[in-house]
């Protein structure tokens, strides 16, 4: 009898660990296809996020850019330091250089200052505040002023002076090339902007219509850059509906004037 237990509880345990080994089993089997189905799942999604292209460069790609502009702002400007101050790359630089123009724009048009009048002014005011302090230094026992010998450099001034022979040598190559009659298109273009400019200078003077080219240039380039897709957006919106309005004035008016016999033989 003893022995007949014994063999009952030797089966018994043997039948509890085969349940168990079944349930580690089943359970790897299921941590298995789990982990197989959720890297598979990764990997759709992956291929999914590699195949379409994100949002941001598919807008950027489908806007045309203002007069069919490739290159980035700063590079149209040159990408020097002319293009940081127009940018406000150095917003110290740029407001000083606005903020002096401003001022003498103020002297010069709103005060009606001249400009020998106010160059000889200050002269004067500096003259006499350096020959008093110099002399009063022995008595008010202080140092006096120390003034720094100004010489021109050579370099910059030669320079400058061939950068603007250049520049002038190539303005004359232009109008030759102009009043030669081989190019048209850029005949009608300076045709054009003497034209505005004239038009310009007929309502303000030099001075004032230079502010005004410093004003432009140091706030429509930022706000360009600052707002360039939305600016384009709209200038693309602009120019289809023009373009519309073109079209039906084309066909409403301009098909309708009546042409000479060489069009219409041509167009035959």
């Amino acid at each position: 009898m003893a022995e007949h237990e014994e063999r009952k509880v030797e089966k018994s345990e043997e039948h509890e660990e085969s349940v168990m080994e079944k349930i580690v089993e089943t359970l790897h089997l299921s941590n298995n296809n789990h982990h197989s189905s959720s890297s598979s799942s990764d990997s759709d999604d992956d291929k999914k996020t590699a195949s379409s292209p994100p949002v941001t460069s598919s807008f950027k790609s489908k806007v045309r850019r203002l007069f069919g502009r490739e290159r980035p702002v700063h590079k149209v400007f040159g990408g020097g330091k002319p293009a940081d101050v127009f940018l406000w790359r150095n917003k110290k630089i740029s407001a000083g250089f606005l903020g002096g123009a401003t001022a003498i724009w103020v002297l010069f048009e709103v005060v009606e200052y001249h400009f020998l009048t106010l160059l000889c002014h200050g002269l004067i005011v500096a003259l006499a505040g350096l020959f008093l302090w110099s002399n009063a230094s022995a008595f008010i026992h202080k140092s006096a002023p120390h003034i720094p010998e100004v010489h021109i450099p050579e370099k910059p001034v030669l320079e400058f002076a061939t950068g603007l022979r250049n520049e002038i040598n190539r303005a004359f190559a232009v109008l030759r090339e102009i009043a030669a009659g081989r190019d048209l298109k850029m005949f009608l273009m300076v045709i054009g902007g003497l034209w505005i400019l004239s038009v310009l200078g007929s309502c303000c003077d030099f001075l004032s219509l230079f502010y005004i080219i410093v004003v432009v240039l140091h706030t429509v380039p930022v706000l360009y850059e600052k707002y360039e897709d939305q600016i384009d957006s709209f200038a693309e919106k602009a120019f289809h509906e023009l373009k519309k309005q073109y079209a039906v004035f084309d066909a409403k008016v301009l098909s309708k004037i009546p042409r000479g016999p060489l069009r219409d033989k041509k167009k035959a």
